[in-house]
């Protein structure tokens, strides 16, 4: 329900004419050249001199569509059921695979992805009652698992690259007393060769461009880009709004090819879809 309401934010504020853009350090985007990605998000991208093959995708499982139940309340439910409310748990998985190749015009990377989506919620519903505010939905444990490997040409003394997001929450772990607790979209993660690795952060926005040139201020967080950086600093920015990559000029033709690899494998996703 919390991503319906977001995306129904998001509409109002489209159709208010506001413009929603992930804003890009000033110092950052000096020192760095911004790539469109055509077709992102769809089953075959390109930008500047990259291009993808055709996204493979396995089977895209949702089980079941409406939850199966988890424990069962039969006793708690007796009681429950004495003041008019029922006392349910439920349990919705999702998964999906994806690969494609990735090439430069002279070299090339094979992506395999993987995605994994559990979530958990108690309902209390009121008996007999058809308002929509008959019942409540509370987040009890959710886990976001997106992994991937990159495959390189080992003939041209490359290693292979693994990457790994999550987003993981769990009410009892946490000892979270807020019952309106909800499902954040920022998964965040690193990827690595074994030798160097790759920082991945999640950008949100809360402000944003009206179209009086002022400022407005957003009612909540939107995740709207992620941030790639090393020890040394950051190397590129994802742009999920505009469909973007900021590539840092200094980066080699190998290391912008990975990073091309792990923007378009963040882009190819299904299961946590941004839906911008």
């Amino acid at each position: 329900m919390k991503n319906t309401v977001l995306m129904i934010g998001v509409a109002c504020l489209m159709s208010c004419c506001t413009s929603i853009k992930l804003a890009i350090p000033e110092k950052f985007k000096q020192q760095a050249t911004m790539q469109h990605v055509s077709g992102a998000r769809g089953n075959k991208m390109s930008f500047g001199n990259f291009t993808t093959s055709k996204i493979r995708r396995g089977i895209h499982l949702s089980y079941p569509p409406w939850g199966w139940g988890g424990r069962g309340f039969l006793l708690e439910n007796i009681l429950l059921n004495q003041i008019g409310i029922q006392k349910n748990e439920t349990v919705t998985k999702e998964k999906t695979k994806f690969r494609y190749t990735l090439s430069d015009g002279k070299n090339n990377v094979e992506v395999y992805a993987d995605e994994k989506e559990m979530t958990k919620k108690l309902e209390y519903e009121i008996i007999n009652s058809n308002s929509i505010f008959s019942n409540f939905e509370q987040l009890q444990q959710y886990k976001y698992i997106f992994s991937a490997i990159i495959s390189a040409d080992t003939t041209q003394g490359s290693k292979n690259w693994e990457l790994l997001m999550t987003n993981i929450y769990d009410r009892k772990a946490e000892n979270d007393k807020n019952p309106f607790t909800f499902i954040k979209q920022e998964d965040n993660g690193l990827a690595t060769n074994g030798n160097d690795t790759i920082f991945i952060k999640p950008l949100s926005i809360k402000k944003t461009a009206l179209s009086n040139g002022k400022t407005g201020q957003l009612p909540f967080k939107l995740l709207s880009g992620y941030e790639l950086s090393t020890n040394d600093g950051v190397i590129a920015i994802i742009d999920m709004i505009d469909r973007n990559i900021w590539f840092y000029n200094e980066l080699g033709a190998a290391e912008k090819l990975n990073i091309g690899a792990i923007a378009t494998a963040i882009f190819a996703r299904k299961v946590h879809d941004v839906k911008w």
